[in-house]
């Protein structure tokens, strides 16, 4: 087991480097990776350039048709399944036909997710973000912690964001998960990616004594379908704002794919990471003891999910 590292030394890449680029020279044959939300954006570019680097990609999207599309669109071996994170009964299902694929998995990309709803979603009972950038994620990994340790030295990757720091105070709102007790569209998206970065925290602190490595990041600012659910008019306007910020869809697969596969992380655990190099997140997603309450509630809400 390769010995934990905090301090790992700062990388040659920048927001400019390409999710090719990054993996240049990293020969990913015989290890496997399962990347959700692989269909469009950032999941497909991951799924290509993980399967062009020789990796067996798992591709996930919210149907069979659709993982099955994507899959077939790219080089290398993939095999699709269906996984509706917002759907416990198909996240269970997924993580189900996954298992008897009966194979370690190296990369778990976790990368699918939904944004700012403008107005107020349930699932539940639950808030519709926190139920599909969380918590089905939170079932996903932890029904496959037995494969992903299985692997050599696995490693989970979780999609935060920089919008994390728009949680409500507190970080998580446990009294308020519904969003009855006031909703706000980007408050509510923060909080689901604040949760997104304590799960990785709090892996990281589960399975120090093991080889698996678990890791959160922000993509950047990119122009995907992510943003399929904002209201038009304020859609543009903010594109409009971020434009000088914004990257290529290679671009934003950048820092997943380097986290994922960079032989420079092989026991870096529990950072957080922007443009393929650690960076310092809210004070929020360094707390440890709201990372285990929020692993502790998730476990009471998902209950016999988990099994």
């Amino acid at each position: 087991m390769a010995a934990r590292e905090t301090n790992p030394p700062k990388s040659a890449f920048n927001r400019r480097s390409t999710a090719e680029q990054v993996t240049a020279g990293t020969d990913l044959s015989g290890k496997t990776a399962l990347v959700t939300g692989c269909n469009s954006g950032l999941g497909l570019e991951t799924m290509r350039v993980l399967a062009m680097r020789g990796a067996h990609v798992i591709g996930a999207a919210r149907t069979q048709e659709k993982a099955a599309e994507a899959c077939a669109s790219v080089k290398g071996k993939t095999t699709p399944v269906a996984c509706e994170l917002s759907d416990f009964d198909s996240v269970t299902a997924c993580s189900d036909d996954v298992r008897r694929l009966d194979t370690p998995i190296d990369m778990l990309i976790c990368n699918a997710g939904i944004m700012a709803l403008p107005r107020l979603e349930q699932r539940y009972g639950l808030e519709l973000q926190f139920v599909t950038n969380h918590l089905g994620h939170f079932i996903l990994v932890n029904r496959l912690l037995p494969q992903v340790l299985d692997a050599p030295a696995g490693r989970i990757v979780m999609l935060s964001s920089s919008a994390h720091q728009q949680a409500p105070k507190g970080g998580i709102q446990f009294d308020n998960l519904s969003g009855e007790d006031g909703y706000s569209a980007w408050g509510a998206y923060g909080q689901s990616k604040l949760a997104n970065a304590l799960f990785a925290l709090d892996l990281s602190e589960r399975l120090k004594d093991t080889s698996v490595t678990a890791n959160s990041l922000h993509p950047g600012v990119i122009a995907t379908n992510l943003g399929r659910n904002m209201e038009g008019l304020f859609s543009m306007a903010l594109g409009v704002l971020l434009l000088p910020m914004m990257r290529t869809i290679p671009q934003g697969a950048a820092t997943q794919c380097y986290v994922a596969t960079h032989p420079s992380l092989d026991g870096v655990s529990g950072l957080y990471f922007s443009d393929c190099n650690p960076q310092t997140p809210s004070k929020y997603a360094r707390d440890k003891e709201l990372a285990r309450r929020l692993t502790e509630v998730s476990e009471e809400i998902v209950g016999n999910h988990l099994r």
